[in-house]
């Protein structure tokens, strides 16, 4: 069924050429220094000033993935978890030895190795 009057889409923001290209260009120098820091533990802080810690367990089209350790409260469920997790090499599901913290590459200001 098609209705009889389909407007045009109303474009409320398009970031510019010069924005698009600083933004490609600076996931895909984060990316190769991602490579350099896998399997590490690093800190990484984002442009909202959040500071996260964790291993650096995967990388991919402008997400890095951290494996966060469990707080406290989350270790009273020991054992090899509850479900298949993330897919391959994020680990078991709830219960198992930490979560995983995907963070977008082109919101991270800093990257530190631990």
């Amino acid at each position: 069924m098609s209705l009889p009057y389909r407007a045009e889409p109303q474009v409320v923001y398009q970031a510019s050429d010069d924005i698009k290209n600083w933004v490609k260009a600076h996931t895909a120098h984060m990316h190769g220094i991602c490579g350099h820091c896998l399997h590490r533990t690093v800190r990484a802080e984002t442009l909202d000033g959040e500071v996260f810690e964790g291993t650096l367990v995967h990388y991919d089209r402008g997400v890095v993935y951290l494996m966060q350790p469990h707080s406290p409260q989350e270790r009273f469920f020991p054992g090899p978890g509850f479900g298949p997790g993330f897919g391959p090499g994020f680990g078991p599901g709830f219960g198992g030895p930490g979560f995983v913290l995907p963070l977008v590459l082109f919101n991270l200001l800093t990257l530190s190795l631990l």
